[in-house]
C-alpha cells in the first residue's frame, strides 16, 4: 500500500508561544468552508508535560498558522488546574463541531533517559493532588463548539473509574442515533471476550446517556498488535464503508496503523480489516523525538478532491501528513495481498 509522507514533514512543529514551546502532536483536523482546521495537542514542559489544545487553519492543508495566540482548551476549563488535555478528534454535525478530548486530571513528568523510552514520573502537587490512584485515570468526553474556538463542556463520555481514551464520534447518526468508538483499558479478561485492550462501539440517543459498548475490534496479529489496538481517526464515509484508521502496538512499544471498514447502517460488523500494517516508522521524524520513539499516531483525517489526508503525531514530538487515494486505500483493504 503506497502512502505519500509529505515532504515537509513534519508540517507542524513546537515553538512561537510558551504553551506549545516544547512539543505539538497528535491533531484533529478538519475542513470546513473550504479550509483546513488543525486542533494540535501542545506541552510547555517536560516536567510535568500539561498539554493544552490550540488552533491552526490552512488553505492548502500543509502550511498552517494559528487562529489564536492562546489555547483553545485548557485543563483548567475542565476543572483540572495540575492536569493534562490530550488527543483531540473532531467532527461536525449539522451547525456543531463535537471535539472528543481525553483528560488525565494529574500530568505526568518525563525525564529523557538517552536510551529512546522516556523516565515517567508523578509531581508532588498542593492540596492532595494526585495522591489518589484515581486521580491517575484517563477519562474522555466531548465539547463543543459553533467557531472552533469557544468551546462548552458537554459530557463524559464513559466511566471515571476506569481508563479510556481514543473516544471517536461518527460524523453522522446511524439510524438515528449517535455512534461512539471507545478503548476503555480495563475491558479485558473472559468476560469481556479479550486479552488485550482493544476497539469497542456504543451509541446514545442524545450524547450524554451512552448504552453499554459492545467488542468491535481486538488485536489479531502479534507482530504489531501485541499489546493493544485503539481507535486512530473519526470514521470516513465511503461507498464500500465506514474508513476507520486505527493503532497497534508491539512488543517492543512501536506504534503503527491499520485500517477498518465498517458497515454503513451496521457499524458493529466488520467488512474488512488489514492483517498487515499499512505505516509504520521510517523516517528519522517517526523514530526519534522528546518522548516516545517509534510513534506514528493518526488523529486527524480528511477527503479533498479523492485524495485522504492523514495527519498523525510523530514520536510525541512534532505533527506530519500522508496522503493516499481514497479509493486505491479502500480497494487495498477489501483486497488485500495475503
Amino acid at each position: 500500500m503506497k502512502i505519500t509522507r509529505h515532504p515537509a514533514n513534519p508540517i507542524v512543529v513546537p515553538g512561537i508561544y510558551d504553551w506549545r514551546k516544547v512539543t505539538v502532536f497528535n491533531p484533529a483536523v478538519i475542513i470546513d468552508n473550504d479550509k483546513f482546521y488543525m486542533i494540535e495537542r501542545t506541552a510547555e514542559s517536560l516536567t510535568p508535560c500539561k498539554n493544552f489544545l490550540g488552533l491552526l487553519e490552512s488553505e492548502d492543508g500543509v502550511n498552517f498558522r494559528h487562529v489564536v495566540d492562546q489555547p483553545i482548551v485548557t485543563p483548567d476549563m475542565l476543572g483540572f488546574p495540575y492536569g493534562s488535555v490530550q488527543d483531540p478528534r473532531v467532527v461536525k454535525i449539522d451547525d456543531t463541531f463535537y471535539l472528543n478530548y481525553a483528560l488525565r486530571p494529574c500530568a505526568m513528568s518525563y525525564y529523557p533517559t538517552g536510551a529512546g523510552i522516556p523516565e515517567r514520573s508523578v509531581p508532588t502537587y498542593p492540596d492532595g493532588w494526585g495522591e489518589k490512584p484515581e486521580h491517575w485515570l484517563t477519562r474522555s468526553g466531548i465539547m463543543t463548539s459553533k467557531d472552533l474556538i469557544n468551546w462548552e463542556y458537554l459530557c463524559d463520555t464513559t466511566p471515571l473509574d476506569i481508563n479510556d481514551r481514543d473516544n471517536i464520534l461518527f460524523p453522522e447518526k446511524i439510524n438515528g442515533k449517535y455512534v461512539l468508538l471507545r478503548r476503555p483499558e480495563e475491558y479485558i479478561g473472559e468476560k469481556y471476550g479479550t486479552e488485550k485492550a482493544a476497539m469497542w462501539i456504543t451509541y446514545s440517543d442524545n450524547l450524554i446517556d451512552w448504552e453499554e459498548p459492545k467488542l468491535l475490534a481486538k488485536a489479531e496479529n502479534d507482530d504489531w498488535e501485541f499489546k493493544k489496538i485503539g481507535g486512530s481517526t473519526p470514521p470516513i464515509k465511503t461507498d464500500k464503508g465506514w474508513l476507520t484508521l486505527y493503532h497497534g502496538v508491539d512488543k517492543d512499544t512501536v506504534y503503527r496503523v491499520g485500517a477498518l471498514l465498517l458497515d454503513l447502517e451496521n457499524p458493529e460488523k466488520i467488512i474488512a480489516r488489514t492483517q498487515n500494517f499499512i505505516m509504520e516508522p521510517e523516517t528519522y521524524y517517526e523514530k526519534f523525538g522528546f518522548q516516545i520513539p517509534n510513534v506514528i499516531f493518526p488523529t486527524g483525517n480528511v477527503v479533498k478532491d479523492g485524495l485522504l489526508y492523514i495527519y498523525y503525531g510523530v514520536t510525541d514530538t512534532a505533527i506530519a501528513l500522508a496522503t493516499v487515494p481514497l479509493d486505491e486505500l479502500v480497494d487495498y483493504i477489501l483486497n488485500e495481498p495475503k
